[in-house]
């Protein structure tokens, strides 16, 4: 595993529509392997491969449903769950939307609010070209939406009711 150079605006591969994977091989397997790497690395929640240029149909997301907590001193902190979807598609989506604070590993010291459908259902393949499909709401939801747009050349710049820049780490921790 190796980590991949993050891509930043306005490099062009952020904004194009991302080829479908079509080939499930050991190339593959390590691309998708570096991206988790390199997500964790970052720190992120979620990568889409055009963010690592590559322009194809492949995101990773890593998250825990504590993480919405507000950081709860008490409770152990459980597992975050790693998901890896190729050609992912969102399929359903809720009437409900809501507004909720977003950054973006490609957008560095940019902040803005966005309005997303609070629960989609995703349909896609897994690493090893199996299908698969989830049901995911609030900030799992958010976060699927935000890595799915990357494979369309949308950024959530683009989507943002309000933006601005943080000063400082205290404040992108916010």
């Amino acid at each position: 595993m190796a980590l991949r150079h993050i891509v930043t605006v306005p490099e062009p591969v952020l904004r194009r529509k991302a080829k479908p994977v079509t080939k499930f091989d050991k190339k593959l397997q390590t691309l998708i392997d570096d991206m988790i790497e390199t997500m964790r690395d970052a720190p992120g929640v979620g990568l889409a491969a055009p963010q690592v240029n590559i322009s194809e149909q492949l995101i990773v997301v890593e998250y825990s449903k504590e993480e919405e907590e507000d950081g709860i001193e008490e409770k152990p902190e459980k597992p975050k769950k790693l998901y890896v979807m190729i050609n992912p598609e969102i399929t359903k989506t809720s009437e409900e939307k809501v507004i909720g604070v977003e950054g973006c590993l490609s957008i560095p010291g940019i902040q803005g609010e966005v309005e997303r459908f609070e629960a989609i259902q995703v349909k896609g393949l897994n690493r090893f070209g199996k299908p698969q499909k989830l049901k995911v709401g609030g900030w799992m939801a958010r976060i699927f939406q935000h890595e799915i747009d990357h494979l369309n050349g949308v950024l959530f710049t683009d989507l943002a009711v309000r933006l601005w820049k943080f000063q400082n780490e205290e404040e992108h921790e916010l």
